[in-house]
């Protein structure tokens, strides 16, 4: 038996849709978008919905509507997928790493201020695995101190906070459709943010910066011919072939996330004998979004070890598990430790220990809403077996 880390879930609803731009020849940007656009706005609670091609492009987006350029600086986790900190480099802006709590992976106010400086002009907390960050006390610290405040909520569709969809609590939130989240298009992201003005900026944005003429033409003229353009934008904008399959898939939506939070409590439960791994924890009033399910190694279960063993001993485990046919992967990246961080910001990785250990102790198992009995049955087995036929540090 082989369990992949993701296996997205499509029915014949989602193939039906799918015809239809092929059948009428509608493939761009079109009305299927704006269907999407609505589902996704429904679902989250948002007031305005703006799809575009990935959430890497949305964050892009929101930091260019916005207003983030050269000389601005932007706070982003330490440890989070690179398209966080690069999307301050898009613009010109220069991201600023700061530290995470390696025991639930999202970064720490503390550390916030910490990194803050006169050039901080916005914050991106990242809602990782698809877990809240506690946003009361962030908000108010960034307000206080005249911040834009972006979610990247690329992980967290499904998640709420105190009853509040996540991506609703900053300026806007950013979702990703990428094929190992909850709903796929494929590639695909989406903007929502609950003021008008910002929703047409960054729909202007994501089409080269055009926008219908706001003014009456002087003689009879059809409306693309009078488009015009005042902002520098980007062809970010998304398929109807994507936002077909983008409908059907939330049309399902709510069902995914309860498979996906029924197979997350199905490990949590299983996995209590196994004293060397940490579950994901849920705090009272947070709905997780289980994008990832995501144990880390309890360095207190070896003491006297090291992290850099610690470290070793994760990476061995990842392939005994994959050569029993589970598909592992980290949680995602140190991005301190990349190289390009590394050389273009001169940051040392040692300076972010809750990052490194994050990155080196963090083990996503797979979880996906078709993910059957036999199948997480057998993914937990062999954490157990090879435990066992590893050894300890």
């Amino acid at each position: 038996m082989y369990v992949p880390i993701t296996r997205p879930w499509f029915d014949d609803e989602d193939f039906a849709l799918i015809r239809e731009p092929l059948e009428t020849g509608w493939i761009a940007q079109g009305p299927f978008v704006a269907r999407f656009e609505a589902a996704v706005a429904e679902f989250t609670g948002a007031a305005h919905a703006v799809a575009c091609t990935s959430a890497t492009t949305g964050l892009h987006l929101a930091l260019a509507a916005l207003g983030v350029g050269p000389g601005d600086e932007v706070l982003v986790p330490a440890f989070t997928w690179v398209s966080t900190a690069n999307s301050a480099l898009f613009q010109g802006a220069t991201p600023v790493l700061c530290d995470v709590d390696p025991h639930d992976f999202n970064v720490t106010l503390a550390a916030l201020e910490a990194r803050r400086t006169a050039r901080t002009k916005a914050v991106i907390p990242v809602h990782l695995f698809g877990l809240p960050v506690a946003m009361g006390p962030l908000l108010d610290w960034a307000a206080s101190h005249g911040l834009h405040v972006v979610e990247d909520a690329a992980c967290g569709l499904g998640a709420v906070l105190d009853g509040t969809h996540v991506g609703r609590f900053g300026a806007c939130g950013v979702f990703s459709f990428h094929p190992r989240k909850a709903v796929t298009t494929g590639e695909g992201g989406m903007v929502v943010c609950e003021d008008a003005g910002l929703a047409d900026t960054l729909r202007q944005l994501r089409a080269h910066g055009a926008r219908p003429p706001s003014t009456p033409a002087s003689r009879p003229m059809p409306e693309f011919l009078r488009i015009e353009y005042d902002l520098l934008g980007f062809n970010y904008r998304l398929t109807d072939l994507q936002a077909a399959l983008g409908v059907g898939q939330m049309r399902k939506a709510a069902r995914i996330q309860t498979l996906r939070q029924a197979r997350a409590e199905a490990y949590t439960a299983a996995l209590q004998g196994l004293d060397w791994l940490a579950c994901p924890a849920v705090p009272a009033g947070v709905t997780h979004g289980w994008q990832s399910y995501v144990v880390r190694i309890r360095p207190e279960a070896f003491p006297g070890r090291d992290l850099d063993t610690l470290i070793a001993w994760r990476d061995r485990l990842m392939l005994a598990l994959e050569a029993a046919g589970v598909s592992t992967r980290p949680g995602t990246h140190a991005v301190s430790g990349l190289a390009l961080y590394r050389e273009r910001l001169g940051v040392d990785p040692l300076d972010f220990p809750g990052a490194r250990a994050a990155e080196g102790l963090s083990l996503a198992l797979p979880l996906f809403p078709t993910l059957t009995d036999a199948e997480q049955a057998h993914v937990v087995e062999q954490l157990s077996v090879v435990f066992g036929a590893v050894g300890p540090p």
